[in-house]
């Protein structure tokens, strides 16, 4: 493993955590909003699968975890963004972006990773990460009735469409 790769490795896991951070913070009580467990739990999951191939490395520093400073840091302004989408009712699309940020920083590890189970494990979380994109879609058209204005930002995830590029 290359510093790079450690860099974009890391990057993922910061994204998934962010991502998971706000979901925990918007998810409520009620059946209506289960899709935000659901990727509470895949970001959870993406985070421990990047967590144990770092501290797989033989190199001390490669395999820190994030600090608790991150942690609080993301907990409080995910807490922020929930209590200004509740109040607007816009949780959902609130949330899409930061799916598409763990989705596309998903698809750049995937794409140029060395290891093979690494890319097997990322593959399987990035299809998952695909179908709960459907699942916020649904659930985001089904709480407002119609489309919504940012209908749009949730298409953006599908894997066939989200090719990352090659930096040469």
């Amino acid at each position: 493993m290359i510093d790079t790769e450690v860099v974009r490795l890391r990057q993922l896991r910061n994204a998934a955590l962010r991502a998971r951070a706000l979901a925990k913070a918007l998810k409520s009580d009620s059946i209506d909003h289960c899709v935000f467990a659901k990727s509470a739990l895949m970001c959870w999951t993406i985070s421990r699968i990047v967590t144990g191939h770092l501290r797989a490395h033989p190199y001390l520093r490669y395999q820190q975890g994030p600090s608790q400073i991150r942690e609080l840091t993301d907990r409080a302004l995910a807490s922020i963004v929930a209590l200004t989408a509740r109040r607007r009712n816009r949780c959902f699309s609130v949330y899409a972006p930061e799916l598409q940020s763990v989705s596309r920083e998903l698809a750049d590890v995937r794409a140029l990773t060395w290891s093979a189970d690494l890319s097997d494990a990322l593959g399987r979380a990035q299809l998952q990460l695909h179908r709960l994109a459907q699942e916020l879609d649904a659930s985001a058209r089904h709480a407002v009735g119609a489309v919504q204005e940012n209908g749009d930002a949730l298409e953006d995830i599908g894997t066939e469409t989200n090719w990352p590029y090659l930096a040469i």
